[in-house]
């Protein structure tokens, strides 16, 4: 008997093996890139008023408000570092990321039970006075749970802004597909035009949100938003593709470091060929090392094959004997390590927001004498994002463009250059503001307000708007340039150390901001007063920013010396390579002719 044609056909169905789909694709880019989204929308956020936080609620002074900040940036800006090593030899990056959001918003919970409880901060401040505060002080317990709030955070940042960007391109990157390189491209592009846009919404929407709502609500959004985010990254799980952990690369430059002193007494294949040789890996095209550093190539000589390599190939003791691939990788981030700090004064300059969200708040704020609405004083930063997003297109799309169409040729301005350019410029920033500073500190003890600094000076806060635009152009031509230069420069296997030498720049900065802003504060007193003072009235934060301004000038030339003695970049030696190559053609058919 047979069976009916509906029962037959059900049996079919359930014998064909069941279709999964693929893993990765464009499906998993909301999560990841959302994640990381809010996570800059709520720790930038968070950033740009906290100076006003700590000295209204917890009655710190300007300086040491501002070290704090200092210090909290400083490590924001380190942590990424430990989540990358952390990421790429033991975690994964799905893991890194998800307890990093979890510490992200537990610190962000911790930080908002700091507006709620008054129990856990000084008594309400009874002040008149912005910058000064006459609750009591905040003892060691209440500042230890403010201080473990911050901690979090930094800690939900450096396992998040190392991976996202790499776990994102593990969900595209396909060689299979011919296309993979413009998507790849297209991904890279539309991840920093989001964390652009994240940032303009901290700098506005959460910015609004503290100075019209209160603290409660303004820490308690930026805490719903990063517990969405993790939860929806978390549930996304089962879409992701999930590379196995590797070796470190930054195991790998220790090992060349440690390798090279231990077998500092071996003598180099080229100065006794019968005594020893270079170990390398069979499918490297580095047979031995470069000249440059020498003392660095003692970490891949090998006086012995049979007591040093294994029968796979590979050494038995990494720590002793490295590759020369490993080698050239450490050599080429040494070489580029005088360039890389030239970009730290750039990040001191723009590491002052505190002093200017206070310039900001005394001055009028209005779009215009007939307008009531009022820019609030931390949204100025957003002034610095649009100048970056604007030369960026601009450069791309129509500086570049009409440059070729001029010359008949492609343009394209050198990296050196631009990374240049942007140091004079952030030079000019900072004479901008001195200047703007003064101008504004007269203003006001002209109008009596020596004394009182919460009181409106009569000038429109928009004379900031082209300190915070020079910033941006700077960021925009030695930022992005050094990020450029690095990934020219460096082998592709050291791709991802990119990103985190921007962060210890940004981390250095901060520490080294510390170390001036306290100098300048001791070294300046006269009369009791120096010129950093709470009431920025009475100080002279126009001289502060002139001592910035003349260290951004030794800086620039600092970086001249520096970009002289690195010599000619890759790109520049390959232009030279093809137009050699031309030239040479061209007379050849010359000869033919």
């Amino acid at each position: 008997m047979e069976n009916p044609p509906d029962q037959t056909e059900s049996k079919e169905m359930m014998l064909q093996p069941r279709i999964t789909r693929p893993k990765g694709g464009l499906l998993t880019m909301p999560f990841i890139i959302a994640n990381e989204g809010f996570e800059k929308v709520a720790s930038y956020g968070l950033l740009q008023n906290m100076i006003l936080y700590l000295i209204s609620d917890y009655g710190l002074g300007l300086v040491k408000g501002q070290n704090v900040l200092f210090m909290w940036v400083a490590a924001t800006n380190f942590m990424p570092l430990v989540g990358a090593f952390l990421s790429d030899s033991y975690l994964g990056r799905f893991l890194t990321i998800s307890i990093a959001s979890l510490s992200s918003f537990l610190g962000m919970m911790v930080l908002w039970l700091t507006a709620m409880l008054p129990q856990v901060k000084p008594s309400p401040c009874v002040a008149s006075t912005v910058t000064k505060c006459s609750s009591k002080a905040a003892t060691s317990s209440q500042l230890a749970l403010l201080y473990f709030a911050f901690a979090l955070i930094s800690i939900g940042s450096g396992g998040i802004r190392p991976c996202s960007l790499a776990f994102g391109a593990d969900q595209l990157d396909n060689k299979e597909n011919p296309k993979n390189e413009r998507v790849l491209e297209s991904f890279f592009g539309w991840y920093y035009a989001s964390s652009s846009v994240a940032v303009l919404i901290a700098f506005t929407v959460i910015v609004y949100i503290q100075d019209h709502l209160g603290w409660r609500i303004g820490f308690g959004v930026p805490a719903i938003l990063m517990l969405l985010a993790g939860i929806l990254f978390v549930l996304a799980s089962p879409l992701y593709v999930k590379r196995n952990v590797t070796k470190s690369l930054f195991t790998g430059l220790a090992q060349v470091a440690v390798a090279a002193y231990v077998n500092r007494k071996l003598m180099l294949p080229g100065q006794n060929d019968s005594y020893g040789c270079y170990y390398h890996l069979n499918d490297s095209e580095l047979k031995a090392p470069s000249d440059k550093l020498r003392f660095l190539n003692k970490a891949c000589v090998t006086s012995n094959q049979e007591e040093d390599i294994g029968a796979d190939g590979l050494a038995l003791n990494p720590w002793r004997l490295c590759t020369t691939d490993q080698v050239e990788e450490l050599k080429a981030l040494v070489k580029v390590i005088p360039v890389w700090s030239t970009g730290i004064m750039m990040s001191i300059n723009v590491s002052q927001n505190s002093f200017q969200l206070l310039q900001a708040n005394s001055m009028d704020r209005r779009l215009s004498d007939h307008s009531t609405f009022k820019i609030p004083p931390g949204s100025f930063g957003m002034f610095t994002i649009i100048a970056l997003i604007a030369w960026v297109v601009l450069y791309d799309r129509a500086i570049l463009p009409l440059a070729s169409k001029i010359r008949g040729k492609p343009v394209r301005i050198n990296v050196k250059i631009r990374m240049g350019l942007g140091l004079f410029i952030s030079f000019l920033a900072m004479a901008v503001s001195a200047t703007v500073e003064h101008y504004r500190r007269r203003t006001a003890i002209s109008q009596g307000l020596a004394n009182n600094a919460t009181a409106t000076v009569n000038i429109s806060a928009m004379w900031l708007v082209p300190q915070y635009v020079l910033h941006g152009l700077a960021e925009a031509l030695t930022g992005i340039g050094q990020t450029e230069f690095f990934y020219t420069e460096f082998p592709k296997s050291m791709s991802s150390i990119v990103a985190a030498l921007f962060g210890l720049g940004m981390a250095v900065a901060n520490i080294l901001a510390s170390v001036i802003l306290n100098v300048v504060k001791n070294s300046s007193k006269k009369g009791g007063e120096s010129w950093i003072e709470d009431n920025i009235n009475k100080g002279h934060y126009d001289y502060y920013y002139w001592v910035l301004a003349i260290l951004s000038f030794v800086n620039v030339i600092y970086y001249i010396v520096c970009s002289w003695s690195y010599g000619p970049t890759m790109d520049q030696l390959r232009n030279d390579k093809a137009n050699g190559v031309r030239g040479e053609e061209h007379e050849e058919a010359v000869k033919l002719n």
